[in-house]
């Protein structure tokens, strides 16, 4: 198995965090590891600490380390005894968060490659990445969210445009909101907008990020999660509460400070928690999702000052967090199934996925030979 992480992408840290959690999950007298690193330049190095770690030697942060390899030497696996057995293909275990890793780019790369790998597919994959297209295909799909607007950075470049803009959502959405890069998760870039004399500033901060930003109307809900695990038949897991250490659920509160509180199983009523395990399934499905997720959601009961509207579709995760404190490992473990169990599923959910692709497209070469 091959391990993939850091990344180019502001969560290089959290992957490096989240490699390690995965490296002391998998059973060493199952599995053979090689753990390949990607430097914030972007180079592909193998990490000399990873086989440590797996075989419970070290601890610490994971670094890449050593000098850089081509990206087929990456995926040609080898171990300690030599080549892999003729035939027999690495899984690979993307573990990188954000662009260039969680964006379909990694997915893209290993699809062309012919390898086996876990997690959504380059489709699935990219269209959760960006904000602004999933809650396109969530409104298809007509499930519940917040009002959300889009915009890209030279659609506001001018002070002209900027005016229009702010007036805009405080007519559509009102005061406060959301601001977020479109392409980026664990709430790096994020910002919450009392009033449009905050709201150029977070603009600003956002398009750091990336080109495309979304602006949300925010909502006064609890913060319910979902894991999900599965191909054409998804599972769900128990629901979740975070309750944020912070006014929101930023970077910070989730991974410097430890200051948030999950709650698991969350206390839902029997019938709103099996309305937002099915909404979960349908957010999964909506945006083709493969492997894994994590679904997050708003609950408006009322109890928190909202309008009592339900369940809202906040966004969906394609490779959630895996460090210790991260909510998808914890989902799955309360409902039931651990961290080593869980890494073995998403293993052969992986193995199921490409042997079905693989036979599809040797179909499809077969129709075309005899073209």
């Amino acid at each position: 198995m091959i391990v993939l992480f850091g990344g180019q992408s502001a969560e290089h840290d959290v992957s490096c965090v989240s490699a390690v959690s995965v490296l002391r999950a998998l059973d060493p007298e199952k599995y053979v590891v090689q753990g390949i690193g990607i430097t914030k330049d972007g180079l592909w190095v193998e990490s000399a600490a990873a086989a440590a770690i797996h075989a419970g030697n070290a601890i610490g942060e994971l670094r890449a380390e050593g000098a850089p390899i081509e990206r087929a030497e990456a995926l040609a696996f080898t171990s300690d005894s030599g080549p892999a057995e003729p035939g027999l293909l690495p899984i690979v275990l993307p573990i990188l968060h954000g662009p260039f890793g969680e964006d379909g780019t990694v997915q893209g790369l290993l699809e062309l490659a012919g390898v086996p790998f876990v997690g959504s597919g380059v489709l699935g994959s990219a269209v959760a990445m960006d904000k602004s297209v999933a809650k396109e295909l969530f409104r298809s799909a007509g499930l519940p969210q917040a009002k959300w607007l889009a915009r890209a950075s030279w659609d506001v470049g001018d002070p002209a445009a900027m005016v229009s803009f702010t007036r805009e959502v405080g007519a559509q959405l009102g005061w406060p909101v959301f601001v977020k890069p479109a392409n980026l998760g664990s709430s790096v870039g994020v910002s919450k907008v009392a009033g449009p004399d905050e709201f150029a500033r977070a603009l600003t901060t956002a398009f750091g990020y990336d080109d495309w930003i979304i602006v949300e109307e925010a909502i006064r809900g609890r913060e319910i999660e979902f894991a999900l695990l599965g191909n054409e038949c998804p599972e769900v897991s128990v629901a979740g509460e975070v309750v944020p250490g912070h006014e929101f659920h930023d970077y910070e509160d989730k991974y410097l400070e430890d200051s948030a509180r999950h709650i698991i199983p969350a206390a839902l009523p029997a019938d709103a928690r099996s309305e937002g395990q099915q909404l979960a399934i349908a957010a999964y499905r909506a945006l083709r999702c493969e492997g894994m997720a994590r679904v997050d959601f708003f609950f408006d009961d009322g109890s928190t000052g909202g309008d009592g509207r339900g369940w809202v579709v906040n966004e969906v995760n394609t490779i959630p967090g895996f460090t210790p404190m991260s909510m998808y490992p914890k989902l799955w473990a309360a409902t039931g199934v651990s961290y080593p169990q869980l890494i073995d599923r998403l293993v052969a959910l992986a193995a199921s996925r490409h042997e079905r692709r693989s036979g599809r497209v040797g179909r499809a070469r077969g129709l075309r030979a005899a073209d």
